[in-house]
């Protein structure tokens, strides 16, 4: 059971917090900064709920005090008092979330329990980075498994950990999210992490190619076998063979291509065009598509048995608004690439440029973070690359909106909340402003009118 400290110098909301918890909780109890000092000398605080009043002390101090260990808690702060500004501070200094009396106890222990499982997947991600890292020095590639996928947050930590486990498999895996959320990264890892890395990685791209190519590309021909057909053509099934054949796009294939796929699949053999003749081949087969396959089945256009076939293990990649905590990160990574492509120095991000990615929706995922970091890269003339280096797609009012069919591919609430995501933003764009609600409204890409209606969603005393 994990360990809860509760700082508020009231008896009465103590003792009401420590009966609400305690079923979920090993629950300890202060009334002022020096008896929570007293208990985190332990070492064994996972979790910090304090208020900010604490008759003479402040919970800031508290906050501190628990940041400060060598082993520091996650930590949230109460506060009747609805300042957006202290709210700011805290999080500034490092709670990871803040809530405001009177306290919903139900709220709260939800509240405490995703703080839990975020902080275990925190844990978890930092583990497999460090195992990655391992695998990579021994290996002596610099592009080796988990390498390739960047990021910390939870949703990643997730695919991490499914990529470790079904990597050394010989199962199909379909890679399924929108476009530019790094599908083919996750195939790579696959194979790299697998026991068939040191064979070939072979791709294609079945919605680039019209069927009678498709059908060609991936089986081969015979000479002759059709107009054009001058020489035998070894096909990408035997390109792989031994390694991993990565099928990207897999729901644009037509019924065709899909029969003879699905039977390469049953029987582990091809058969080119134009020959009767089977070969034996030894491939491990991941696909990738941003629709979902699924509802294809449903509609008739694609095999049901060849969508079984392909769907024995499954990831799906969240979209990058679904893991802002990996945007800074990303754009780091993508920062270093171009500067080293452009032959330019590495220049750090402006406190204003942050928020501004920080507050954009990402339709275009990763892809479109890399593409406005390549522009900014270009465009920069200046030691820090601030917000007027971006492209100006970013202006538009796609910022901090989700449209009804985003709304329906969001992770469930202990993975993603939006109403959360959306308070860091604003808090975020506040704390880089310093309080300057009117250039914190240009910063999220909307009105000081609304941003005044948010913060009062945010702190209901606020006017």
């Amino acid at each position: 059971m994990h360990t809860l400290l509760i700082v508020d110098d009231e008896k009465a909301t103590r003792d009401a917090l420590r009966m609400a918890l305690e079923e979920s909780f090993d629950c300890y109890l202060a009334a002022d900064l020096t008896q929570a000092k007293q208990v985190l000398k332990t070492g064994e605080i996972d979790l910090l709920l304090t208020d900010l009043r604490l008759g003479g002390d402040s919970g800031m101090e508290v906050l501190d005090a628990a940041l400060a260990g060598p082993s520091p808690p996650v930590s949230i702060m109460m506060t009747a008092y609805g300042s957006v500004d202290t709210a700011v501070e805290a999080m500034r200094r490092g709670a990871w979330h803040f809530v405001t009396k009177p306290l919903n106890l139900d709220e709260v222990e939800l509240l405490l329990k995703r703080a839990v499982r975020s902080r275990s997947l925190e844990k978890k991600n930092e583990e497999l980075i460090a195992e990655n890292e391992t695998l990579k020095k021994k290996s002596g590639s610099q592009n080796h498994g988990l390498s390739r996928l960047i990021g910390k947050s939870a949703p990643m930590a997730l695919i991490a950990e499914k990529i470790i486990q079904i990597a050394p498999t010989r199962a199909t895996v379909l890679i399924e999210g929108e476009s530019g959320t790094g599908k083919e990264l996750v195939a790579h890892a696959l194979h790299d992490l697998s026991g068939r890395s040191k064979e070939k990685f072979v791709a294609v791209n079945c919605a680039a190619l019209s069927p009678q190519l498709l059908e060609s590309e991936l089986f081969g021909h015979e000479k002759g076998a059709f107009t054009g057909a001058t020489q035998r053509r070894v096909g990408r099934f035997e390109q792989a063979h031994g390694g991993t054949l990565f099928l990207d796009e897999i729901g644009e294939i037509d019924q065709s291509t899909q029969v003879k796929l699905l039977r390469a699949l049953s029987e582990r053999t091809i058969e080119r065009v134009g020959s009767n003749q089977p070969v034996q081949i030894d491939v491990r087969i991941v696909t990738a598509t941003n629709k979902h396959l699924a509802d294809l089945v449903e509609a008739g256009d694609f095999r049901e048995d060849l969508y079984f076939r392909l769907n024995v293990l499954s990831v799906r990649m969240p979209p990058l608004r679904d893991r802002r905590e990996d945007i800074v990160l990303l754009a780091g990574s993508f920062l270093e690439e171009f500067a080293l492509e452009n032959r330019r120095s590495v220049k750090p991000l402006s406190d204003a440029a942050i928020a501004k990615l920080l507050s954009y929706s990402w339709p275009g995922n990763v892809r479109e973070l890399r593409t406005a970091i390549e522009h900014a890269v270009v465009m920069s003339n200046q030691d820090t690359l601030d917000i007027f280096h971006l492209p100006e797609f970013l202006d538009s009012s796609r910022s901090q909106t989700v449209s009804h069919s985003e709304k329906n591919t969001l992770a469930p609430v202990e993975e993603f909340n939006l109403h959360a995501q959306e308070q860091r933003a604003i808090l975020g764009a506040l704390a880089v402003t310093k309080g300057n609600r009117t250039k914190a409204a240009i910063l999220l890409g909307i009105s000081r009118r609304t941003l005044q209606r948010k913060l009062r969603k945010v702190s209901p005393t606020e006017n």
